[in-house]
């Protein structure tokens, strides 16, 4: 049917597509495109016809960008002659962790001690993982990252791998955030996965760190917190406020 008619204003706009033995794929404000009804008649009298309309926003790679897995589900479902599957999303508490100044300790330790060293650290935080019912989703270099399905029980994990390690002679830093999450083959990927990594890379040797989300959905728990401000996190809008987890039991500081 031809290749998808695409707005060149840059602003937000209605994919609108027909679904029938073919797949017919429009935007709006392209001077060569006519009324939304010309595409509701093709629905209309065209055999198991679908009109399909998904948001977006304007650009030549919309095909391609945020509503790609969205489109991709429909054109299966099309092949397939089956309603598209949903997205599997979970609300989920990221948790990353990371080894400070390992690039120092390789240097006065040597390559082998070092070798050593952190695989002592990944069992460490495995054992923590298990422990707390957190799932290991991906381990790079010497950093973890993990899912939770409650924040109480993954900052109490954080805190664990932080002490344990340390143990070890180890300085570990954690980052935490609460948001949903895609899940598509076996990978967990979205805007709260990013979060989590620039919460964890803002903190300190033996710190776990935390948004004010996180902060607001164990209130009662008796976590307690100390404010660390606003921050702006790389890549992702606006500006968060983060706490630093400091124990259970006993008040807050002022």
């Amino acid at each position: 049917m031809g290749r998808p008619a695409l707005s060149e204003s840059g602003e937000p706009e209605r994919g609108r597509r027909v679904l029938a033995g073919g797949l017919r794929d429009r935007r709006d404000g392209h001077p060569a495109l006519g009324p939304r009804s010309d595409d509701r008649y093709v629905a209309d009298h065209v055999p198991d016809a679908r009109y399909l309309e998904i948001e977006s926003t304007g650009g030549q790679t919309w095909v391609f960008s945020l509503r790609r897995n969205e489109m991709v589900a429909e054109i299966r479902a099309l092949v397939a002659g089956a309603p598209p599957e949903p997205d599997d999303t979970v609300l989920a508490t990221i948790l990353f962790t990371d080894l400070v100044a390992s690039t120092e300790r390789v240097a006065s330790v040597g390559d082998r001690a070092w070798k050593e060293l952190v695989e002592r650290h990944r069992a460490v935080v495995r054992e923590a993982l298990a422990q707390f019912r957190g799932t290991e989703v991906e381990v790079a270099g010497d950093g973890f990252f993990a899912t939770f399905d409650g924040p109480a029980r993954a900052i109490r994990c954080a805190l664990a791998i932080v002490e344990r390690v340390g143990e070890l002679g180890l300085d570990l830093r954690a980052g935490l955030h609460t948001g949903e999450c895609e899940i598509a083959d076996g990978k967990v990927a979205g805007i709260a996965v990013h979060i989590g990594a620039r919460v964890s890379s803002l903190a300190g040797g033996r710190e776990v760190l935390v948004t004010s989300t996180v902060r607001d959905l164990v209130g009662g728990s008796g976590i307690r917190f100390e404010d660390r401000g606003e921050h702006a996190l790389k890549g992702v809008p606006s500006s968060w406020r983060l706490y630093r987890v400091l124990a259970e039991g006993g008040p807050e500081p002022t």
